[in-house]
């Protein structure tokens, strides 16, 4: 009778843990089917549903397998990017604000942005093209940084949600505004592709010789938004020399090595580990701020520019671009006075940017690639940001 008990009280056992076994594998799928699901209350329609300059704003959703992504038209801005991180959790990889009217007033006017008519800085806001000299308003001290006073970060771009995969922005830029010339029709394509990359597709056109530099100025934290520090994120930049700057950030014209110095990411290095040196470079750009020039390592028929790794998530991202550089961007410039969607506030160095282009400068550089655009011309470039599990 007793050997009856035991090998009845086992079976149970045996029953009870097949069964907790069991309710492991189901909630596991269906928790992160809910973590995906909730994210869409973090970002409410009503906070984007708005009128500005007489133009209609609104959020936009796009998705892909495992990755999914919040944009607005006002400034055609990325607001967050979910992928998952190395214990599955759906992670918000792109700061961002939770209502046009947050962006419309922070101080930092870029978080997110389609940058244009010529992304970063131009000398004095001034340029000669075909004889003529062009002034720019200058905003970013005696310099013009990423378009003007009113770039197009600050315009309401025409919108069109193609698939449940894509998002087309446009926006024609008149003759003159922010004194460039030509009426320039640009078209920016975002896709999410299903290897969890975010395709970046630019194209513009005009009716006169003028500028075009165009970029994203998506904010990164792959630990996620509000999770702290990026400095210890570990990073990569394909790149051999770099571009030094004056004291207003202004290229000098030089192409410097980097080997040897504090701006050496040819092989993988915190971005923290050296951000403190003693370097007249890191202290005009209270950090890192500079132009890098790739040196043509390819994956994907492109230029690999970079891969950088978030150290809690196992988060990476991988850049590829047929842009020639990479502006590295260590959040120097956050002062805490902005609250992102998820509650926490803009701190110093809580966010990166990694913005493929040309060279800053480039119409007064006369050793830089052009950024010149003639009539009968397509202007037409691609970046990818991939992101997978380190």
């Amino acid at each position: 009778m007793k050997n009856i008990k035991i090998a009845g009280v086992l079976l149970l056992a045996l029953f009870q843990l097949n069964c907790k076994d069991n309710t492991k594998e189901v909630p596991s799928k269906n928790t992160a089917e809910i973590e995906i699901d909730s994210i869409k209350p973090l970002l409410e329609t009503k906070n984007f549903d708005t009128v500005i300059e007489g133009k209609k704003v609104n959020l936009y959703w796009i998705e892909n397998k495992g990755i999914k992504a919040a944009f607005t038209n006002y400034g055609g801005r990325l607001i967050g990017l979910w992928v998952a991180d190395k214990n599955g959790k759906q992670t918000d990889v792109v700061v961002g604000m939770n209502s046009a009217k947050g962006f419309k007033t922070a101080t930092e006017p870029y978080f997110g942005a389609t940058i244009g008519r010529v992304g970063n800085r131009i000398a004095k806001g001034q340029f000669t093209l075909e004889g003529k000299h062009y002034q720019v308003p200058l905003n970013n001290g005696k310099n013009a940084l990423h378009g003007g006073l009113k770039g197009f970060q600050d315009v309401v771009w025409d919108v069109d949600k193609t698939n449940e995969n894509t998002l087309v922005f446009s926006y024609t830029s008149p003759d003159r505004e922010q004194g460039f010339p030509g009426n320039l029709k640009v078209k920016v394509t975002y896709t999410l592709e299903a290897d969890q990359t975010i395709k970046m597709e630019y194209e513009a056109t005009t009716d006169k010789t003028t500028l075009v530099n165009l970029t994203n100025h998506a904010f990164f934290n792959l630990n996620g938004e509000g999770s702290g520090t990026i400095l210890k994120h570990e990073l990569q930049i394909y790149a051999n020399e770099f571009t030094p700057v004056d004291e207003g950030l202004i290229p000098t014209g030089e192409q410097k090595p980097v080997q040897n110095t504090v701006f050496d990411f040819t092989a993988k290095h915190t971005i923290g580990e050296r951000i403190e040196a003693k370097n007249e470079q890191l202290k005009f750009g209270k950090g890192y701020d500079h132009n890098y020039v790739l040196n043509g390592t390819k994956k994907k028929g492109m230029n690999h520019a970079a891969t950088i790794s978030g150290d809690q998530s196992g988060i990476t991202l991988d850049i590829y671009t047929q842009e020639p550089g990479l502006q590295f961007y260590s959040g120097n410039f956050m002062q805490s006075k902005n609250t992102f969607k998820s509650g926490a506030k803009d701190d110093f160095r809580t966010a990166f940017a990694l913005e493929t282009q040309h060279f800053p400068d480039a119409p007064n550089q006369p050793k830089f690639a052009s950024i010149v655009l003639k009539p009968g011309e397509k202007y037409h470039t691609v970046s990818y940001y991939q992101f997978s599990v380190k």
